[in-house]
Parts: C-alpha cells; sequence; structure tokens
C-alpha cells in the first residue's frame, strides 16, 4: 500500500435499485468521502426516470457528452418522447440474456454513464459504483459506461470477483473482456458460458482511467482468496458484517436458524482483523455502523474506515420513495422496526435483510396477494436442459413455469421479486394491466431503530448530516 496515498474514512453504501442514486452519491462526494451509485438494474432505472421526467438542462448537458449521440437519440426517442401517466405501466425494458442485442448493450452503457456522471457533476471529489457479481450479463457494459464517466472505484460483492480487476484494465485499455457466464447443469466439457463485451463503438478521443477496485467480503478468508486469485490488482476491500443490510454472506459450515428462522453466525465467521491487517491493504468496515464510537473501533482494527448504508438509506437525498421514507422514519419514531434475515427471499440463495415496513411485501397478506411474475429478469439464472440449450429461470416466477424449467417447487416457498420490489421501493414501480402495482421491499440494516439517535439532532436529516454525525472530533451540529 502506498502510504502517501489518501483515502475517504467513509464510504456511502451502495444500495440498490437506485437507493444509491447519484442525488445520494453527488451529496456524498461534495463532502470529501466516496459517494456511490448503484449499478444494479441501471437501464430499467434511467428507462423509467425519462418515462416519468424527461430530459432536463442538467441530464441533457450530461447526454451530450455521450461520445455516441445515436445512441442518446434512440434512448431519448423511446422512452421520452411521451410523459407516462401515473396509472400507466412503463414501457418495459427488455430482459438481457446471452444472446441479448445491441440495441439492449447501448442502453446498459448509456444508463450506467449518466449514472456517474451525474453524481460527478459540480465538484472534484470521488464517486464509485457498486455492482452485484450475482448479476452477470451486463457487467461488462456497466463498468465500460461507469469508466467513459470518470468512475473513480469499482465496488463489488454477492459473490467473488476475481476477474474484474483484469476486466478493468482491458476496458481502461479499449479491449475487448471476456466475463463468464455461469449455467447450472453445464456439462464439465462444455463448461460456463463466456460473455464477451467489446468497448469499441463506445470509444471517445480521450483517454480513460482505470479506477480502483475494492472487493467487497465478508471475512479475511475471502479478502486473501481475492487478492491471490485476481487477475489483476485489488486495490482495497470493504468488510461487511452480517447485521449489514441487503444480501449478506451465508454463514461458514453447516446452515442453522434460531427460533425466529434467521441464520446464526459463529466464531468462523468472525473476521480476523489482525489477518486483515496483515495483507497492507486499506479495508473499511460495514455493517452497524450509528455512531462516532463505531467509527474509533474501526480505526482501532487498523481500518482504513468504514462503509455506511442504513444512515444514508433514510437521509434526505437517498432514493427512496418520500412517502415509504417518511412512513418508515415515523415508525422508528414512534416505535421500532423488526428487520429479519430470510433465507428464502433472495433468488440468488443468498441470505436477504427484510425491515418490517407497513404496507410492503413483509407483510406476508400483501406478498401472497402479488401475482407471481419475472418480468425485469436480473437475479435469473441461467440453465442448460437435457439437449444442452441454454435458458434463464427465476424461483421468484410462476411455479408452474419454474418447475417447467427444470426447477423444483421447494425452490419457489417464500421467494420474494427483489427486482420488481426494490423498484418500487424508489417509486419506480410498474403499474400492471389491472391497475395494480408492485409492492415495494425495504432492506435494511439490523440497526435501523438506531437512527434515532440522528433524528433526535436532525429530524430530517441529509448526507451532510450522516457524515458529520459520525466524523471523529466534529461536534453534531
Amino acid at each position: 500500500m502506498n502510504s502517501n496515498e489518501t483515502f475517504p474514512w467513509l464510504i456511502q453504501g451502495g444500495m440498490g435499485i437506485a437507493i444509491s442514486g447519484w442525488q445520494l452519491a453527488r451529496a456524498v462526494s461534495t463532502t470529501g468521502q466516496l459517494g456511490v451509485v448503484s449499478g444494479t438494474a441501471i437501464d430499467t432505472v434511467f428507462a423509467r426516470r425519462l418515462q416519468d421526467h424527461g430530459v432536463d438542462d442538467t441530464l441533457r448537458a450530461v447526454l451530450d457528452r455521450f461520445p455516441v449521440p445515436g445512441i442518446v437519440d434512440e434512448a431519448v426517442a423511446r422512452f421520452a418522447s411521451t410523459k407516462r401517466k401515473p396509472d400507466s405501466p412503463y414501457l418495459p425494458v427488455q430482459m438481457l440474456t446471452h444472446r441479448s442485442v445491441r440495441r439492449s448493450i447501448d442502453l446498459v452503457v448509456l444508463a450506467t454513464f449518466v449514472e456517474v456522471a451525474m453524481a460527478k457533476e459540480g465538484h472534484d471529489g470521488i464517486v464509485g459504483i457498486n455492482l452485484l457479481t450475482k448479476v452477470q450479463i451486463p457487467t461488462g457494459p456497466s463498468l465500460f459506461g461507469a469508466i467513459l464517466a470518470d468512475v473513480d472505484y469499482v465496488l463489488m460483492g454477492a459473490g467473488v470477483p476475481t476477474n474484474i480487476p483484469g476486466v478493468l484494465e482491458g476496458l481502461a485499455n479499449g479491449r475487448p473482456v471476456d466475463l463468464p457466464l455461469s449455467v447450472t447443469g453445464a456439462s464439465a466439457s462444455r463448461g460456463d458460458l463466456s460473455l464477451t463485451f467489446d468497448p469499441t463503438p463506445y470509444l471517445p478521443a480521450g483517454v480513460l482511467g482505470r479506477p480502483k477496485f475494492l472487493g467487497i467480503v465478508s471475512s479475511h478468508v475471502l479478502a486473501n482468496a481475492l487478492a491471490k486469485r485476481s487477475s489483476g490488482p485489488v486495490d482495497g476491500f470493504v468488510v461487511e458484517r452480517p447485521n449489514a443490510g441487503g444480501h449478506n454472506a451465508p454463514p461458514r459450515g453447516a446452515l442453522t436458524l434460531d427460533a425466529e428462522g434467521n441464520p446464526e453466525y459463529g466464531e468462523r465467521d468472525r473476521v480476523d482483523f489482525e489477518a486483515l491487517r496483515a495483507m497492507d491493504q486499506p479495508f473499511w468496515i460495514g455493517g452497524g455502523i450509528t455512531s462516532r464510537e463505531h467509527v474509533q473501533e474501526a480505526f482501532d482494527l487498523g481500518a482504513t474506515g468504514v462503509q455506511v448504508g442504513t444512515m444514508f438509506a433514510y437521509c434526505r437525498e437517498s432514493g427512496m420513495d418520500p412517502v415509504l421514507r417518511e412512513r418508515a422514519l415515523e415508525e422508528i419514531r414512534h416505535g421500532s422496526i423488526k428487520v429479519a434475515t430470510s433465507t428464502r427471499a433472495s433468488a440468488t440463495g443468498y441470505p436477504f435483510k427484510v425491515a418490517d415496513v407497513a404496507g410492503t411485501s413483509s407483510d406476508p397478506a400483501i406478498l401472497d396477494a402479488r401475482e407471481r411474475r419475472c418480468d425485469m429478469g436480473y437475479l435469473r439464472e441461467a440453465f442448460a436442459d437435457e439437449s444442452g440449450a441454454i435458458g434463464y429461470r427465476c424461483p421468484g416466477e410462476p411455479v408452474d413455469v419454474f418447475v417447467r424449467k427444470g426447477g423444483s417447487i421447494e425452490e419457489t416457498e417464500g421467494r420474494v421479486c427483489l427486482c420488481n420490489g426494490l423498484m418500487a421501493t424508489v417509486g419506480l414501480g410498474q403499474v400492471h394491466g389491472d391497475g395494480s402495482q408492485e409492492p415495494p421491499v425495504v432492506t435494511s440494516g439490523d440497526c435501523i431503530n438506531e437512527l434515532r439517535s440522528i433524528m433526535t439532532a436532525n429530524e430530517h436529516f441529509t448526507a451532510r448530516d450522516v457524515v458529520n454525525f459520525l466524523e471523529v472530533g466534529v461536534a453534531v451540529p
């Protein structure tokens, strides 16, 4: 590690879908810390924003900087030519597959470029993007769109992304890159598919920079594995503990559940911070950071700083629908919100935090009343049928459809459609033909009720308030 290099002491969590939008990332970056946009489902987020809001002057200035004007013109004509009525369905974005046509890939590149570029507008701070390793198909175009917008950091978790450092090097040099696509049931002779992304059609006139890469891990064991097996340099780690929101790493060893159905984490899941320090790489600690004492504890363990998600998820610049955000904060003011770690909710198979907020899918009656569908498809798995043909399936889709594709009924039990639900959480939920709207899904860290501490100081707090509240040695306003 270069001892002369400076790093932010705070990383804002890259919460998807669009909770960590460009507004939040920009607000954090202007404080001198690392603001992070979520790249999950970014093509659909961009398309739905265009349908709701069109193109204002700020967005137009960013679009004009994209190196391929024809792609911009096509997207604007397709999604922003007519403003959507509130009770009308959104025009769909075609689900991505390994066979996706060029227009679909163009949209991912453009959408990611716009999100990062908007976050970087008006300041000289640093901006990162967070991607899920499990969402495989859009990774190449998403990374290149971010690089086009001069992203400073790439953060990836929900898997062990050993190939990404080398991919970043290739994309920054304008070279085609190959990324694996895991295929369930693929024969040993054929192996997994390879997804090739060629950045040549989008290359600008200037030189591109390689962003720093931070791996999101749950243990020193995974950090060591990522550092040793990666195709290029790993610039640091975010170590997420099991009390963090969103997807969690499963416990090491046999899975056991407590009386309420939450996975139990034991001694094998404890992070060896001495081993992490010995790696001589910067690392940040995430999960349950809600006070200056927590930040100081991270420093005392040798960390460069902390990653904070939940506090930013409920600040004024968060992408969460304001009505839903205020409802949750009101529940915290006058009571508490229960957060469960579901081993069934996510199609990824990873444990996923679900906050019990009124009017959301945490209510079994609301979840049961929702018609099962899979029309976004970001968490689908690729599978090979008996003939070797590649298809896609999701345990959140209609049960008979999933079973017909070779899945089991047991896999469908308790599943929540995170794609549609998280889109509804940021006010971009689909309206269906019968007039029904997708119910939201709220994910938060276990520490959600500790927001009372910052709410006492500032009831409607901003991203800057969060930074000031956590910064060691700075008085709370």
